[in-house]
């Protein structure tokens, strides 16, 4: 995203502008770009396919998510469809998930006695069992996983946490670059392919176009790394359920999150499950197709998943998360009564939830429908335009033999203000500001050995 001139006749370490600060500025975006641009790619790949995920599934797992509707469509009850499948794969049922549409099939997960789950896809009219899974186990789902980095634990988590924040050092750091200068024209292509110039303008305007995107994607993805998000998430919990104290009254609760249990929304992840309240000697618990009846009196979108207790004090949590935000919910029953002790929905929460609901929502291209998928897929491939643009302008310009690392300030003193600006972010993102120091020290000894290994 750079607006470093190039004459190609001239040595690979001339820069052109003569500029102490735009030569640490290049420097950094130079190292930005190298250690973030092949995350970047990984990202846009796994995100572009992420955004078609349901029609995705629908075509991969299509005999398993996908039924027939008879000509008198009568769905059969939660109970009678997990008799069916716990008569195929005998277990534990720990959720069930209600079918989203008329045509799509109901999922039993089953907890088998060596722990493993299993989603067990059900025909809602027949009964008939359709196959199965390992829960979590579609394509779309392993897409995810590879996006987010989950495969690779807290490291992933991160990895995360660091691109995130080196993708907004780049878009800075080449909007200062890309900037024009001196009558240069933003938005000229110059050259032939064959030219570095041509390569370096077509680097300059994609990472333009993109960069609003960029800058956007890296924030509302911070809330899954491992430092920063942790801690915001905390922060948005500072209450059970990190709503206004005084929306909801008090009730019992337990230990357990609810992010243990079923998928939820990012803001309600460390969110705490309340506890039935009746004993279990005194009272006997409700059926799961009691409970069925009342969310249904609530009126909660379709698709939703019923987490079942799994303990005297246990509850019946029923939660969806539909494209429309303010269709999001979570019901927590007690057991005995039936009584829903917590019923929350995205108007509860508070405006830092909000905020980064509405965030995490456009990110994942379900708050503007169809156009939302298909300009977030048009900015991925604009990433790996641009990534690509990047590795093509550095081989034409590395120097043989050498990395090709911009050339430094004549003036050291220039990096203080860049430095100063690298704090800020580096505090903002601790774990991207420890990164920072990091490749400082990395780089001043690099240099020092060089020039002392280099003839005057």
């Amino acid at each position: 995203m750079s607006n470093y001139a190039a004459d190609e006749a001239r040595p690979a370490r001339a820069v052109p502008s003569g500029s102490d600060l735009y030569r640490a500025v290049w420097r950094w975006h130079f190292y930005a770009g190298l250690l973030v641009l092949p995350f970047l790619v990984s990202l846009a790949v796994t995100g572009a396919l992420y955004l078609f995920r349901d029609g995705i599934d629908a075509i991969i797992h299509a005999g398993l998510k996908t039924v027939a509707v008879p000509a008198e469509a009568k769905a059969l009850s939660a109970s009678h469809l997990i008799e069916a499948a716990l008569s195929a794969h005998p277990g534990t049922v720990v959720k069930f998930t209600t079918p989203a549409t008329r045509t799509a099939s109901a999922e039993v997960t089953i907890a088998a006695e060596d722990g493993a789950r299993l989603a067990v896809y059900v025909d809602p009219y027949s009964g008939r069992v359709l196959g199965t899974l390992p829960d979590r186990g579609t394509i779309m789902w392993t897409i995810r996983q590879l996006h987010s980095l989950e495969f690779f634990g807290p490291i992933g988590r991160g990895l995360i946490e660091l691109a995130g924040g080196w993708s907004i050092l780049l878009v800075a750091t080449g909007l200062y670059l890309w900037w024009p200068r001196s009558g240069s024209r933003a938005f000229a292509l110059r050259g032939a392919p064959r030219h570095r110039l041509f390569w370096r303008d077509l680097h300059a305007v994609l990472g333009f176009s993109v960069a609003g995107f960029i800058l956007f994607l890296a924030i509302t993805g911070m809330p899954w790394s491992i430092l920063w998000g942790a801690k915001v998430n905390e922060w948005a919990n500072g209450s059970n359920f990190g709503y206004p104290a005084g929306v909801r009254v008090a009730v019992p609760m337990s230990g357990e999150h609810l992010h243990h249990l079923a998928p939820t929304s990012w803001s309600l992840e460390q969110a705490q499950m309340p506890s039935s309240t009746s004993s279990a000697g005194a009272d006997r618990p409700i059926t799961l197709d009691d409970a069925m009846v009342i969310f249904a009196r609530l009126d909660l979108a379709p698709g939703f998943t019923v987490n079942l207790p799994t303990s005297p004090t246990g509850v019946y949590t029923a939660s969806v998360y539909p494209d429309d935000l303010s269709q999001q919910r979570v019901v927590h029953l007690d057991q005995y009564t039936g009584e829903p002790l917590i019923d929350m929905s995205f108007a509860d929460y508070g405006p830092l939830g909000k905020a980064l609901e509405w965030g995490i929502n456009v990110h994942m291209g379900q708050e503007f429908g169809r156009a939302n998928q298909v300009i977030l897929a048009l900015v991925c491939l604009g990433i790996i335009a641009l990534a690509l643009s990047a590795a093509v302008m550095w081989w034409k310009r590395r120097p043989h033999g050498s990395l090709g690392i911009p050339p430094d300030p004549a003036d050291p003193r220039v990096f203080r203000g860049v430095l100063l600006c690298l704090a800020i972010g580096g505090i903002i993102f601790p774990l991207v500001g420890l990164s920072l120091l990091v490749i400082g020290l990395l780089d001043w000894l690099g240099t020092r050995v060089w020039r002392r290994a280099t003839p005057a």
